[in-house]
């Protein structure tokens, strides 16, 4: 089986296509819990499946996350495999991709940087307070697509000076917290200058933080600007992995579209030999 490995500001990939391929589906989540690990195989945050697709698009996207668990839909994931399928043929530079939540179109800027239309929010909930680690935390709550995907928008000042391991078990605690029934991507965040914010997610599927979310910032740019904390326009979110820029359109009161753009990078391209594969 070919491959690609890919990142988009440090949250990483493997993409498989099944146009080619040709698997069954009911192989992908263990194909995701062994590729993906970091010691055993390739290691990655997901694992991304090409399709060919069925309402119109130019492919479809699958996507699991590195426990096996399909995610509804990454944002990174999607700016990192409209690159792939610009490079190998599947569109062109303006592409549309099917995803388990909707539509993404993806627009080519240069060779590493894409820009994709998120998803639309489906639920906004900026004013969601919960209690976790013996305190209350005034977060917000953001789905994106349908179904959606969950994200609680957490302020935490002074992230910059946090490591992931001081706030690995308060991120485990929001994540399942019992106010989020489909539990939440936790995506910490401080807002440290015009239209700057620094983030840190912590992904659910993951059970870690990785170096980026992509509809989590998103998702956290959308609660500020609703807010009236960030302009929503090219807001610059400081992440581990990278800087990543969203705007918010709006008319009026109302969200129009959420654009998401940042680099990509192509780590390795081959071919799959893990012998623990029991295809």
């Amino acid at each position: 089986m070919r491959f690609w490995k890919m990142n988009g500001a440090g949250n990483d990939f493997i993409i498989l296509n099944n146009i080619e391929e040709k698997l069954d589906h009911s192989l992908f989540p263990a194909m995701a819990r062994l590729l993906c690990h970091r010691h055993l195989s390739i290691g990655a945050d997901g694992f991304m499946v090409v399709e060919a697709p069925s309402q119109g698009g130019d492919y479809r996207m699958l996507f699991y996350n590195s426990d096996g668990s399909v995610g509804e839909m990454c944002g990174n994931g999607a700016r990192c495999i409209c690159r792939y399928g610009y490079e190998n043929g599947l569109a062109g530079e303006d592409q549309t991709v099917e995803t388990a939540s909707g539509i993404v179109t993806g627009k080519r800027i240069d060779q590493r940087n894409y820009r994709i239309r998120l998803t639309d929010p489906t639920v906004i909930r900026l004013d969601y307070p919960v209690e976790a680690a013996g305190k209350p935390w005034p977060c917000s709550y953001i789905e994106l697509g349908d179904p959606g995907l969950p994200h609680a928008v957490v302020p935490y000042p002074g992230l910059r000076d946090k490591t992931m391991d001081e706030l690995r078990s308060l991120g485990r605690s929001l994540r399942w917290h019992p106010a989020f029934p489909k539990g939440a991507n936790v995506n910490f965040y401080d807002v440290v200058g015009p239209d700057q914010v620094v983030e840190l997610t912590y992904e659910r599927g993951v059970e870690d933080f990785t170096y980026a979310c992509g509809t989590g910032t998103g998702s956290t740019v959308l609660a500020l600007t609703l807010k009236g904390l960030v302009s929503g326009e090219d807001v610059a979110v400081s992440v581990p992995g990278g800087t990543l820029h969203v705007t918010v359109a709006r008319e009026g009161a109302a969200v129009k579209s959420l654009w998401l753009t940042g680099p990509t990078n192509t780590v390795c391209t081959g071919e799959i030999r893990d012998e623990e594969l029991a295809l």
